[in-house]
């Protein structure tokens, strides 16, 4: 149970880092540093990679603390979990894809010669996010919860990772609707947030 603890509390450590960093006040202090050519050219890759690198210890914690097994998928579900990973992480590619996978890294902002004075933003709701208003966590979900073999750690990091997807929505959407205000609501309105399913007018 020590490890289910630190993994869980390197989790939320790591979560309110990263939902800091993604936040106006973050990069309005970036501004204010860097100037906001050089922010608005470097911010979202420097988001990106610090990231990637703060989220390392996570994993090592995952990987490397004492660990207990839970259960084993059998053959045959195996062969159906795993393809259904595989196809959720290709279709988190094709998400990012449409919504501009060069802007979402960073690098579109490195070559952009006046990143102030481009069109503003528009709000892409088609293809998955027809189905769900956060698909990238959606299928990471699917990824998560369809390992096929299952410890306290990977348990531990799953729900972890469901938490935070849950509360990261939160605050993405309200970044969201103060950039495009009633637009976003009516998406709101419209699509579910992380699970697909019909809503029955009344």
């Amino acid at each position: 149970m020590a490890s289910a603890a630190l993994i869980m509390l390197s989790m939320a450590i790591w979560g309110a880092f990263h939902s800091f960093t993604a936040s106006f006040t973050a990069k309005a202090r970036a501004r204010a540093i860097l100037g906001s050519r050089a922010a608005d050219s470097l911010f979202r890759l420097g988001y990106n990679i610090v990231s990637v690198v703060t989220f390392l210890p996570v994993m090592a914690a995952v990987g490397f603390l004492p660990d207990q097994p839970l259960y084993q998928f059998p053959f045959w579900l195996t062969i159906i979990a795993v393809p259904l990973q595989i196809l959720s992480a290709l279709a988190a590619l094709v998400v990012l894809w449409q919504v501009d996978l060069f802007h979402f890294l960073g690098l579109r902002q490195l070559v952009e010669s006046e990143p102030n004075t481009k069109a503003p933003p528009k709000l892409y709701i088609g293809g998955a996010y027809g189905w769900v208003r956060h698909p990238l966590y959606s299928f990471s979900l699917v990824v998560l919860w369809l390992t096929p073999i299952m410890t306290l750690n990977i348990l531990t990091f799953n729900l972890g990772a469901t938490l935070y997807f849950y509360i990261g929505s939160i605050f993405e959407e309200r970044k969201l609707v103060a950039e495009f205000g009633d637009e976003y609501r009516e998406h709101q309105r419209k699509v579910p947030q992380l699970i697909p399913w019909p809503r029955w007018k009344r």
